[in-house]
């Protein structure tokens, strides 16, 4: 009997549907896709030994405090927290995986929850039509969020089974899954992607990535061959 062939797919948002803010009007919802016959393991054991090797305890990254220099790493330099970053990101590019990020611009919509919430869902579902053959091709489609935020939690819900009746939810805790750690890097890398294109990145934005020219050079670039 032939294996059954079984997409994960790991689901981050950065942004919300609260009032908007000009400064950050962005939503995004990055979906990493891996499918389970392609091993990762040995990978994994390489990023826990990489984070072990740096002093870090064992936690779930979050980039964005990470550049910023937020919660628990506020007291880590930018060279140690840098490293951190790079262990990360090498991790993403050495695995088989691909993503995608729809993502809406709040200023364009009017300046309520439903009208977001009617945007983004049309941007995920017109990712999902654009590879409903890459998709159709697997017997399960596990998706795997952590139910932060209770709309986007229905929105997936009613996307994803509007398209395939093989689907299965499942909540995660961001510290037992890597790849749930690198949909929250290519959230917080669309994110600073945009703001580079704006020439809006922060002063710790640039502290950490040096320029824009140089964050979309040696890194958004790399980040963008892993895209569906």
């Amino acid at each position: 009997m032939p294996q059954k062939k079984v997409l994960s797919v790991f689901i981050d948002e950065s942004g919300d549907f609260g009032k908007l803010n000009p400064k950050s009007p962005f939503y995004y919802v990055a979906m990493v896709f891996h499918e389970q016959h392609l091993p990762i393991s040995d990978d994994i054991k390489k990023l826990d030994a990489k984070i072990k090797n740096l002093d870090f305890p064992e936690h779930a990254i979050h980039a964005g405090p990470l550049i910023r220099r937020e919660k628990q790493y506020e007291n880590d330099l930018t060279e140690h927290r840098q490293a951190l970053f790079k262990a990360l990101f090498h991790f993403m590019r050495q695995i088989p995986i691909h993503y995608i990020c729809p993502k809406i611009n709040k200023a364009e919509c009017e300046d309520n929850e439903i009208a977001y919430i009617v945007k983004l869902s049309k941007a995920i579902t017109d990712e999902l039509r654009k590879h409903y053959e890459y998709f159709s091709s697997f017997d399960l489609i596990i998706n795997y969020y952590d139910n932060g935020q209770h709309e986007l939690t229905k929105l997936l819900a009613s996307s994803f089974t509007n398209f395939f009746s093989n689907i299965e939810f499942r909540k995660v805790q961001p510290a037992e899954y890597k790849l749930f750690q690198v949909a929250d890097l290519i959230c917080t890398m669309e994110l600073t992607n945009d703001k580079a294109e704006r020439n809006a990145l922060s002063k710790s934005e640039l502290e950490f990535f040096h320029s824009a020219r140089d964050f979309k050079k040696n890194l958004y670039k790399q980040l963008e061959k892993k895209k569906l």
